[in-house]
């Protein structure tokens, strides 16, 4: 077909392993420029979009229109459904806070109990979660960090405590964004739709994580306590960990990405509290002398503790409607077609222009690049209409009408560089899918073997190191990994979703989230203290993820969607 591109994955001097190198010089500029150099995201993404877009015209010999149409693609995917879900998450999350019905339920959660073990299982686990389901962006580890040295945590140890409770819960953090795009990713390469895709992944993912939603609450009160404390509040240890892990099981499975987190905190915030109205730990555990801030002793209302948590219940509530209606088939709107100038008019029909080769694939195929624009089911749009019901009620309670409007202006400006960042991260993971550099790193990662489950977990966690973000590592390595799977005879989505459970590891020795926690304990320039303390917890939980892999892959495939 003239204007065909078939992918190369050999390029440099016809050898696999040296183009899987020069295929990694965009990563590696991400990296040094983010971890190294400290240059700001978005510039750090621009340089690596730069450096993937030569290398694919250079060196893996893709047309300057293909890679110029593959690079507007993943900007256009970045910007939609991806920073349209995040933009709308954030915001629900401001308009809580301009309203006060953060605040109340803050208070709410801080007058439950004394003992410094449950109040950390409250705040750092079950309360993080819910704000990283909500709005993510480093705002669970920034708050929870904040209010338990509030609290009179030795601030170090806050951070600390914030970082490592920010594990089981990203995957599905702001709205599930991370399994969201790596859903879209996915779903070409596979040939499937981005409707199963996502709700395979989400199961995945949902079938590793419960299992360190257990572990993670007895983890946190071990470190701040020791392990005969621990013991001690056994009950609440379990509370909080079985009842998130099983809403994150069922959720994640049977209702899909959007909503898990929400549900699963909301359910662990109100086992806690539930078992706190029956049982109290027989000695309460203060953990030496106070050093708190002067603590906030307003009570609210009942009526009004009511209303504020009813601000989330009313998120959920809508999300559900939408996907209700979206799985009844109602009428939506929306548009779907080729990406301009990625297929040519072939015997009266489009074809794609871009083919992928073996051993990647069994034979010669094509690799369909289009665009849908999905406008009343878009999970960003269900939030956003969730704050609108939400800001009703508000005025109702004497809110000032003008908010809404002030509260999302405020909201793109606070965002306005991180959508740029988004937009040109999935540029550089679309032009390395579609030239075949992915495929090039795929085919070396390959000699890895039986191990390469086990490695998964690492890789993921490298990228949410580098980019101190789950989504951002699941859009440069998610591809690579189910790629790698599919050339091995293991499962892409298994794969895929070990990129995402062994990311959210790496979270909490990532430079931003480091900066984030130090700063929200007023501990700034004791970023380095903070990271000797959490890196030996980061790479224990990785390993304990990619071992889940392996028994995964090899033991337990029935555990893998679809088997």
């Amino acid at each position: 077909m003239t204007g065909a591109f078939h992918q190369a994955y050999d390029p440099v001097a016809g050898s696999v392993p040296l183009s899987a190198l020069v295929a990694a010089l965009p990563l590696l500029v991400l990296a040094l420029l983010l971890a190294v150099a400290r240059v700001a995201p978005w510039k750090a993404a621009v340089a690596g979009a730069g450096t993937a877009a030569a290398l694919a015209g250079l060196v893996w010999r893709m047309p300057a229109v293909l890679v110029a149409s593959a690079a507007t693609h993943g900007m256009a995917f970045g910007l939609w459904p991806i920073s349209w879900v995040c933009l709308n998450a954030v915001f629900f999350y401001n308009l809580t806070v301009a309203s006060g019905d953060f605040d109340v339920v803050r208070r709410a959660l801080a007058r439950l109990t004394e003992d410094r073990r449950i109040q950390a299982l409250l705040v750092a686990f079950c309360f993080g979660a819910l704000v990283e389901g909500i709005a993510g962006f480093g705002a669970p580890v920034a708050i929870s960090a904040s209010m338990l040295a509030g609290l009179g945590f030795e601030p170090v140890s806050a951070a600390v405590l914030a970082l490592v409770a920010n594990t089981s819960p990203v995957a599905f953090g702001s709205i599930g964004i991370p399994v969201v795009t790596l859903g879209g990713l996915l779903a070409p390469i596979l040939g499937r739709d981005v409707a199963s895709t996502t709700r395979a992944l989400s199961s995945m993912v949902g079938r590793q994580l419960p299992l360190f939603s257990v572990l993670v609450p007895a983890y946190l009160v071990v470190l701040l306590a020791g392990f005969r404390r621990t013991l001690e509040v056994l009950p609440a240890v379990l509370a909080a960990g079985l009842s998130f892990a099983g809403v994150q099981l069922a959720a994640s499975n049977l209702v899909g990405p959007e909503l898990t987190d929400i549900l699963a905190s909301l359910a662990s915030l109100g086992a806690l509290a539930l078992l706190l109205r029956v049982w109290t730990p027989a000695e309460v555990w203060r953990g030496g002398s106070p050093t708190a801030e002067p603590r906030d002793e307003r009570r609210d209302p009942p009526r009004r503790v009511v209303r504020a948590f009813a601000v989330y219940a009313i998120l959920v509530l809508v999300v559900l409607a939408g996907q209700a209606a979206a799985s009844a088939g109602l009428r939506n709107v929306k548009w779907e077609a080729p990406w301009p100038a990625s297929y040519a008019a072939v015997d009266g029909r489009t074809a794609p222009l871009v083919h992928r080769e073996p051993p990647i694939v069994a034979a010669s195929s094509p690799y369909p690049l289009s665009y849908r624009l999905d406008v009343l089911t878009s999970a960003g749009t269900l939030v956003l209409g969730a704050s609108a019901a939400a800001f009703l009620v508000m005025l109702a309670f004497g809110a000032p009408p003008a908010a809404f409007a002030v509260t999302y202006a405020g909201t793109l400006r606070q965002l306005r560089l991180p959508i740029v960042t988004i937009a040109f991260i999935l540029s550089i993971a679309t032009v390395m899918n579609y030239s075949g550099m992915t495929s090039s790193m795929a085919l070396a990662l390959a000699e890895t073997g039986f191990l390469f489950p086990f490695f998964s977990a690492f890789i993921g966690m490298l990228g949410v190191f580098l980019t101190g973000s789950d989504t951002s590592s699941n859009t440069l390595f998610g591809p690579l990994q189910a790629t790698t799977a599919k050339v091995s005879g293991l499962d892409p989505i298994l794969a895929a979703a070990t990129n995402s459970s062994g990311g959210v590891m790496g979270k909490m020795i990532s430079p931003q989230n480091l900066s984030v926690g130090a700063a929200g304990v007023g501990a700034v320039g004791r970023e380095g203290e903070i990271f000797r303390r959490v890196i030996g917890h980061s790479l224990l939980l990785t390993s304990l993820t990619g071992l889940l892999a392996m028994l995964q892959a090899y033991v337990f495939p029935w555990m893998i969607p679809g088997r």
